[in-house]
């Protein structure tokens, strides 16, 4: 018997498990048997009578956690007493005994330090809810133990129990005595500590539930208590206020409350990057900043108030790193980061580009890249393109700052895709080290390929840098700067030339296999993905473009947008490149939703860039010929793609392609019925004459909301001093009508396609006829019909041109509306339902019928669109 109970304890002692632990285990279970064993939907609960019994147990649980360790936690005998250990501290918790209040509150801190989260999550609910009522406790150091305890257990909370936590949180209305705890501190003279843990549990509570925010956003003495907290010298009170001010920024309303100080915050926010300060006062800071320029509303915002100082500090934080043995320091990867992360606010446009520029962002992207000081950035400069480009291709294979990669190639990506079309990289610094960062560039979109190719079917994983790497080449190549665009597309095909490498077959033939029907999963949207990319690019390359097209490049692409069609395949950017989430996506609140300029239909954009591109080269010899039945089924897919799609950059290159098959402009949803007004004279109220011709009879409010520039500002002012006594119920025949005299270099055929532009959208027209209607364009100010017309790069998140006339219930536009005998409460229905106002009335009003959207005939979609 003594050899059997020798070799178990053995065996237990292998397994992490002692003598001393059995028998704390023990003694563990004779304190918490003197209790009463009870359950309920949260599990199981222990009651105590006595205050003795109560320290016994806490007492026990804390010897038995001083006991065990690391390896023995994954012993059954500890696991198998998590429950009951929980349990019996969350009773004695929720008895609120101020005898064992204090070591009980620390026990529960030991408990939820020590004991793995996957073991403690199902029973949760034990610890939250008497966690939750003791934070107002009036010993602060049980309130500070209880909230130090509930930030561990929300720092490891998983998603799926998010609900039934925030169900507890309410019932015990932990929001507003957090509240309360905070703005007690700067008056009651508490501990640091106390701040530091109130303000960091509400910080958690604010970043995972959104509906905490306005409790906290609307409290006024909240904001005067953190205005004066802020300034507080004390690092940790420093990082809790920050943490506190970027949960509260993932509200739009609660951004807008922060930045009514905006100056103040601005300051803290860019003093906290100073390369000076430890690196958790920078890493908040840099995450501030994140939260409040999360859109391009927030960026604008903070961007107005300091602009060149944040673009400093990002440089200079991105540039504040050293290698030791081919290694970073330790914390220096993370600020890099989060450094990188916040220069994505290059994605949108403003001012804030010019001093990136100016603060040498090429300078410091290709350093990140080279993983090198400046020594070698000066040898390239010497040498040719053709040795620059083998000397960078050991360089862009190393794995130095790795993770870095695809930050890098997004920030090169949107600066390149904002410039200006006359922008030079010598304005701000080194011509050749630009240069070199596209060599880089697309060094690394050939090997994007390469790496695609590589993918087995059942792989997910992939290089994080390939798509950022297609994606930078495809927006410099297609910049608005003309010497990025000319100048990647010459570097691009001498790699291509220098590698060898010919991977024009590959593409089209995988293209070809998906649009044939093929079922592929995530990999193969992934390889999907950087196929089109690298397609688009291949298009736009003079010594490609007609390789792809001998390849049948253009009826390969043809065919996958049908298919696209058929199979619509939505894709967010998140799922090809995970870099670009970070940990408040999805927390977002109040904000007023961008247009998303290519969302989840990349896969149709790139298909349609690349398209647009061939057709271009093609167009001189026609294409669809003899196929009459295809290109118009091709054509009416584009003009849905331009009605219906909710994203703008494919609507916008549909439109290019449309170009090329002689329709112009900008399809919309009633353009037909728009276009049959042009024939309306009977409730016309403008008379455009033209020299020797008839004159043309218009609608002036149709003018004034598509094209202002035909109606002179005297015009305008005349309607704005009408007699606002005129009579909405008078005869069109007392109808005043306003003449204009138009230009002589006007002719009757440009001015009647300029009107079916102005009324539909768009228009047919030869080679011949728009010359003149680029000149035409330009004179009546409608920039992107020039834009179009001219064929030009486009810029990356160019709003698509709206067909929209709620503006002419503008002041300038009140008195045309009453000569088209519209009723208030159709103006005010309009602007609620555009539907409303396009269909009703400027189709049934323009026959003179005044519609009663109480009348049965009034359609039941108008009816729904008003309420």
């Amino acid at each position: 018997m003594r050899s059997s109970s020798s070799s178990k304890q053995a065996a237990d002692n292998s397994r992490g498990i002692n003598g001393h632990i059995l028998t704390l285990h023990q003694r563990l279970y004779h304190a918490l048997n003197l209790g009463t064993r009870c359950c309920d939907d949260k599990g199981q609960k222990w009651q105590y009578s006595d205050n003795e019994t109560q320290r016994l147990v806490v007492r026990s649980v804390d010897a038995f956690l001083d006991s065990i360790s690391a390896e023995s936690l994954q012993h059954q005998v500890v696991k198998e007493s998590v429950g009951d250990i929980v349990g019996a501290v969350g009773s004695i918790l929720a008895s609120k005994s101020e005898a064992t209040m204090r070591l009980a509150s620390d026990v529960t801190v030991k408990i939820v330090r020590m004991i793995p989260s996957s073991m403690l999550q199902p029973h949760f609910s034990n610890l939250i809810h008497p966690l939750s009522s003791l934070l107002s406790f009036r010993e602060l150091r049980v309130a500070i133990s209880c909230a130090s305890a509930l930030n561990l257990i929300l720092a490891n909370l998983t998603s799926k129990r998010e609900k039934e936590v925030w169900e507890i949180l309410k019932s015990t209305n932990v929001v507003g005595d957090l509240v309360e705890n905070v703005k007690g501190y700067s008056t009651e003279n508490k501990a640091t500590e106390y701040f530091q843990e109130m303000a960091s549990l509400l910080s958690k509570i604010l970043w995972r539930w959104p509906p905490s925010r306005f409790h906290v956003w609307t409290d006024k003495k909240l904001f005067s208590t953190l205005d004066t907290v802020k300034l507080n010298p004390d690092r940790s009170i420093k990082v809790a206020v920050m943490q506190l001010f970027s949960a509260l920024a993932l509200c739009g309303n609660g951004t807008n409350k922060l930045l009514e100080d905006g100056e103040g915050l601005v300051k803290i926010m860019v003093d906290s990057l100073d390369s000076s300060n430890p690196y958790t006062i920078q890493i908040e800071g840099l995450r501030l900043a994140q939260c409040l320029m999360t859109n391009e509303q927030g960026c604008s915002k903070i961007i107005k108030l300091s602009c060149e100082p944040i673009v400093k500090a990002i440089i200079t934080l991105m540039n504040n790193w050293s290698l030791d043995a081919g290694k970073l320091a330790k914390g220096q990867m993370s600020i890099l980061v989060e450094a990188c992360r916040l220069a994505l606010i290059t994605h949108w446009e403003g001012d804030h580009h010019f001093y990136f520029w100016k603060a040498g962002v090429d300078r410091v992207l290709l350093r990140l890249i080279t993983g090198n000081s400046d020594t070698t950035q000066q040898s390239l400069q010497s040498l040719s393109l053709q040795e620059q480009i083998i000397k960078l291709e050991e360089v862009v294979d190393t794995d130095v700052l790795l993770p870095l990669r695809p930050f890098v190639w997004d920030i090169l990506g949107c600066l390149t895709a904002n410039c200006m079309e006359d922008f030079f990289p010598k304005m701000h610094g080194n011509e050749t080290v630009f240069n070199v960062l596209v060599v880089c560039a697309c060094l690394a979109f050939v090997d994007s390929i390469r790496t695609s190719r590589q993918i087995s079917q059942g792989n997910a994983c992939h290089s994080s840098e390939s798509e950022p790497a297609s994606r930078a080449v495809l927006m410099m190549i297609y910049s608005p700067s003309k010497y990025i665009s000319s100048k990647t597309r010459f570097i691009l095909s001498e790699v291509l030339a220098l590698k060898g490498k010919d991977y024009v077959g590959y593409l089209l033939d995988s293209l070809k296999a998906t649009s044939s029907g093929n079922k592929f999963g995530i990999p193969s949207n992934f390889r999907l993905v950087i196929n089109l990319t690298s397609l688009a690019c291949y298009s736009a390359l003079p010594k490609y473009q007609k390789h792809v097209i001998q390849h049948g490049g253009i009826d390969i692409l043809s065919s996958f947008i049908s298919w696209w069609f058929d199979n619509p395949v939505h894709l967010n950017r998140s799922s090809v490149a995970t870099h670009v989430q970070n940990g408040f996506s999805g927390r977002t609140c109040c904000w007023t939703s961008p247009e998303d300029w290519e969302g989840e239909d990349m896969l149709l954009l790139f298909g349609l860039v690349a398209l647009a591109e061939l057709i271009n080269v093609e167009n001189r010899c026609g294409i669809f010929q003899n196929q009459m039945d295809l290109r118009a089924s091709f054509i009416r897919d584009l003009q849905e793609i331009c009605i219906n799609n909710s994203y703008s950059g494919p609507r916008w290159y549909a439109a290019y392609i449309l170009r090329h098959l002689g329709l112009y402009g900008f399809p919309s949803k009633f353009g037909r019925e728009f276009r049959e007004l042009l024939t309306d004279n009977e409730h016309s109220d403008v008379e455009l004459i033209i020299k020797n011709q008839e004159p043309v009879r218009v609608h002036g409010v149709i003018l004034l909301v598509r094209c202002p520039s035909l109606l002179p500002p005297e015009v305008l002012l005349k309607e704005k001093a009408f007699d606002s006594s005129f009579k909405q119920d008078s005869d069109s025949c007392n109808r005043l009508i306003t003449k204009v005299r138009l230009s002589a270099h006007v002719d009757c055929q440009s001015l009647t396609k300029l009107l079916e532009y102005i009324y539909s959208g768009s228009f047919e027209a030869g080679e011949d006829l728009v010359k003149k209607m680029k000149i035409l364009a330009k004179h009546c100010n409608l920039q992107s019909l020039v834009q179009l017309l001219c064929g030009s790069n486009l810029k990356w998140g160019t709003p698509f041109p709206s067909f929209d006339f709620t503006s002419a219930l503008e002041p300038a536009g009140r008195t045309l509306f009453w000569r088209l005998k519209l009723r208030d409460q159709v103006i005010r229905t309009a602007v609620i339902a555009p539907y409303l106002f396009y269909t009703c009335m400027f189709t049934k009003l323009y026959c003179g019928q005044v519609v009663n959207t109480y009348e049965p005939s009034f359609s039941q979609e108008c009816k729904k669109a008003i309420h």
